[in-house]
């Protein structure tokens, strides 16, 4: 079984879903079924650290948001040898109260890792708080993409995305338009 058939049948839901941007969708992609698999973590490392090298070859970290990314950071970090940065959600309220961990120099070039990106929201969240600590970003790497706007949205925001993955080669092109998520009334994304 290859790398994407892996995913589908570990990962790719049917049902109905609402999705973190509230949006719903008779589709759900689960990370955390093929984060937690050290058969599918390990490989999905690999393939991460490889289109790094391509899309980012100068990149001398990488970051992965919390909490989805942290563990597909961390496995391209091991395959790479790139150190890597955990970009949290919001600073913490107690310690070094730091919105990034790990060690870094403003300046450095980072790539970003993601798991799914649907509507780019958390990346281009992740990558507004890289640039404001200094760090540079153009270019992000994901497991999935959707399809449904997050490469257009990233790009907006000056950063390409590479998938893996689309959607539609996990789901059968004629599937993932039938999947398209419908917006609830009176909430934008």
């Amino acid at each position: 079984m290859n790398l994407a058939e892996a995913l589908r049948e570990h990962a790719y839901l049917e049902g109905d879903f609402v999705l973190r941007s509230g949006r719903r969708s008779s589709y759900y992609l689960d990370k955390y079924r093929f984060e937690t698999r050290p058969d599918l973590l390990g490989p999905l490392g690999k393939r991460i650290a490889e289109a790094v090298a391509e899309v980012e070859p100068d990149a001398v970290r990488l970051a992965g948001p919390e909490l989805g990314a942290v563990a597909l950071a961390a496995a391209a970090s091991l395959a790479s040898g790139l150190p890597f940065l955990i970009v949290r959600k919001d600073a913490k309220e107690y310690g070094t109260a730091n919105r990034l961990e790990g060690v870094f120099e403003p300046g450095e070039l980072a790539c970003l890792v993601e798991d799914v990106v649907t509507s780019g929201g958390a990346a281009i969240a992740a990558v507004e708080a890289l640039r404001e600590a200094g760090l540079e970003v153009g270019n992000a790497v994901c497991v999935v993409d959707r399809e449904e706007g997050g490469a257009d949205a990233l790009a907006a925001a000056g950063v390409h995305l590479r998938p893996l993955f689309l959607v539609s080669e996990l789901a059968g092109t004629q599937k993932a338009q039938q999947n398209r998520m419908v917006e609830p009334k009176g909430h934008t994304c």
